[in-house]
């Protein structure tokens, strides 16, 4: 295995400006130019869980 091709997460890009989440507005994991509502994991997880509950 060589060594040029081990990388580290300090070591890559930060990656594209994030979409911020239309409810606690806290950066997503969805880049800004995605179209439509945009959640952050916490928010994506207690909106599934609401919908989970509601039947």
């Amino acid at each position: 295995m060589s060594d040029e091709h081990q990388h580290t997460h300090e070591d890559e890009a930060v990656g594209p400006p994030y979409a911020e989440c239309v409810l606690c507005r806290e950066p997503t994991e969805y880049p800004a130019s995605r179209k439509g509502i945009t959640l952050c994991p916490v928010c994506e997880w207690q909106e599934a869980q609401r919908n989970a509950c509601s039947g």
